[in-house]
């Protein structure tokens, strides 16, 4: 890949923190729950999270990741947490 087309450090942990939450069940509901009641703060801890687990994301990182995926359960996710996204 060329550096055009390569994706951005932000955009690489965006999509390797995705999955580590995706496979913790409790916590993608909670974040889901949050997400309902304060969708800025549920994109606050996303990426508090990954600045924990050494992964560095900006909240357009995740906002670019979640929009970019085909998922049924996120993008019900997106469409109840729209408002603070």
């Amino acid at each position: 890949m060329n550096a055009e087309t390569s994706p951005s450090p932000g955009a690489r942990n965006a999509a390797e923190l995705y999955g580590r939450i995706s496979q913790d069940a409790d916590l993608t509901q909670s974040l889901f729950r949050q997400a309902l009641q304060d969708p800025s703060g549920a994109l606050a801890r996303i990426v508090a999270i990954g600045a924990e687990q050494g992964l560095n994301v900006s909240t357009g990182d995740v906002k670019a990741h979640l929009a970019s995926l085909e998922d049924g359960a996120t993008n019900q996710w997106l469409l109840k947490a729209r408002g603070g996204l």
